[in-house]
């Protein structure tokens, strides 16, 4: 399982670790603020359904899909000369290699589920950019609500809200920042080796080959 598996388990640890040190540390920020402004302390169960964890939580998986989304999209047809993550800058340098097994279902089925199945990659991230940017606009909201509410002021409604320069202003800090790091990763792979790393070039490869 471990040798099938290993990558998978380990960066879903990670992920389980740092989601929960940021439910933590987020609790005792927030509790620190409404303590600062004379206001009841949450509890765990009431924090994760504040609009100060939704939003933080979800501002930052928006970002996360919307990059590999838009990657995966881009390097069917764009390519960079030298960089281990682009595709050929020839059709005839790729070979597209099948190991032996079973061919999926959908496309032995052919038709309108082949052409699904032959997008489904960037369907699937496509629709979770969609749901983590819904839960984002709903915390957030959430979150400018409560602290609207305890200045005294009217709160703004979810549609007013979507179109403040809060929320874009917290949408596009992180995009920007996920688009320079799939840059950076392109253009490193350049000139750049990481030995046994698959998304590296051989260590004795050229800077100009292009792909693996």
């Amino acid at each position: 399982m471990w040798k099938r598996n290993g990558l998978s388990i380990v960066l879903f640890a990670l992920l389980a670790c740092f989601l929960g040190g940021q439910v933590w540390t987020g609790l005792l920020a927030h509790n620190e603020e409404l303590a600062q402004a004379h206001r009841p302390s949450l509890d765990l169960w009431e924090y994760l359904h504040s609009g100060h964890f939704v939003s933080a939580t979800f501002e930052n998986w928006e970002s996360e899909f919307l990059q590999m989304g838009m990657y995966v999209l881009l390097t069917v047809s764009l390519r960079q000369k030298g960089s281990a993550e682009s595709r050929p800058l020839s059709h005839d340098q790729e070979h597209e290699r099948i190991e032996p097994g079973p061919v999926p279902w959908a496309v032995r089925k052919g038709g309108v589920w082949k052409m699904l199945y032959g997008h489904s990659l960037a369907i699937a991230f496509g629709l979770l950019f969609l749901m983590s940017f819904v839960l984002h606009l709903t915390g957030s909201w959430r979150a400018e609500v409560d602290e609207q509410v305890a200045r005294g002021l009217p709160p703004p409604t979810c549609w007013e809200h979507l179109w403040s320069s809060n929320f874009w202003f917290e949408s596009f800090q992180n995009w920007q920042s996920e688009f320079l790091a799939v840059l950076s990763l392109v253009i490193l792979t350049i000139f750049l080796r990481q030995k046994d790393s698959p998304q590296s070039k051989p260590l004795a490869a050229p800077h100009s080959q292009t792909g693996d």
